[in-house]
This record gives C-alpha cells, structure tokens and sequence, in this order.
C-alpha cells in the first residue's frame, strides 16, 4: 500500500523550551519524541514513502489570521506563529532536511488550504502514517479529514504529545474508531 508520513507542527514555538507558545502551557515533548519522529522519517526513506512535514502559521503581518477564533487569535498578541519568523522553524533537532515536502497550513488540519492532497493524489497515496502535536487538535484533525477523504489512517501514538496526558490518552481513544493506533517500533511491520 502506498504510504505517506504526514509529521504535524513540530515547530519551535509549539514544541521547544524557547517557543512563544510553550512559555503559555504549551505541548511539552517528552525527551526522546523528536528522535523517534527522526526515526520515522529515516524508516519512511527506507519504505520510500512520501515524507511530509507540515507547520501552522500565518502570513506576515497576520492578515490570514482568524482573530474571532478563541484557539488562533491570541497568536498575534503573543507575536507566535508567524511564517518566516524563527517560531515557525522546525524543532531544531528535527530532521526537516531528509523529508520530500514541506506544507504550511493556516488552520488546525493539514488538508485545509494547503497542497497537501493534491501531493497526496498525485503520488497515488492510500495510506497516511500522521504523527504530531498537538493530538487532540492538530493530529485528530487530520486524522479525521484524511478518514473522510477515504485514506488508511495510522496514528504514532508515541511520537504525538498534547498539553496533558489526559488530552493526548482521550484524543487516542477517540481515533482509534477511525485509525490504526501504532508505537513507533512497531511501524516496520507495515
């Protein structure tokens, strides 16, 4: 089955001690999450699977930016999620330089906006390996959208994270009705 690893969000001002967002409660990575994402996407090249990074942010000077939107619009004030400021870069530890695509996204999923699916269709992709933060917004969105574009959904469960244990152990639950929930190791049986 054509396979896609979809990485979701592991940008500085989400993920890293230095981020804008993480200084507010932000989503606290246990130690090892960036090495196993790094794993993933080494496995991905070796199952040559599409690898795609994806980041949220908004154009400079915010004018995509929903400012009615309780969870988007204190991002301005803040002076977070703005592409092409150093909050938007990949985790620094992240292997951003091993992966084919890279998708930006002004909204919660990765399908809203971007050029995500026709990247998809156009590498006649059937089944999509997502991992990210947060998972409860971000990975479950995705997840969903890709459900109901008809594609294969798996969850790494161990390399997604949220802003507490009972956010990410919930949004698990809830996905694993509509995807398959996988460790990182257990990824070199598909």
């Amino acid at each position: 089955m054509k396979t896609a690893f979809v990485g979701l969000d592991y940008i500085v001002d989400i993920v890293h001690p230095s981020g804008k967002l993480v200084k507010k409660g932000g989503h606290p990575l246990d130690g090892g999450t960036i090495d196993r994402v790094n794993g993933i996407i080494s496995l991905s090249g070796e199952k040559n699977w599409l690898r795609i990074l994806v980041k949220v942010g908004f154009m400079p000077g915010y004018v995509n930016l929903p400012k009615q939107s309780p969870f988007f619009g204190a991002a301005q004030a803040l002076g977070a999620l703005e592409l092409g400021s150093s909050g938007t870069d990949f985790h620094p530890d992240l292997r951003a330089d091993l992966v084919d695509m890279i998708v930006q996204k002004p909204r919660v999923s990765a399908f809203y906006c971007t050029s995500l699916e026709s990247a998809l269709r156009a590498n006649k992709i059937e089944r999509l390996v997502l991992a990210g933060v947060s998972t409860p917004w971000a990975v479950q969105a995705t997840a969903r959208d890709a459900h109901d574009r008809d594609y294969s959904v798996v969850i790494v469960e161990d390399a997604c994270a949220a802003a507490s244990q009972d956010a990410h152990r919930e949004s698990i639950e809830l996905l694993s009705r509509i995807a398959q929930i996988m460790k990182t190791e257990e990824l070199t049986r598909l």
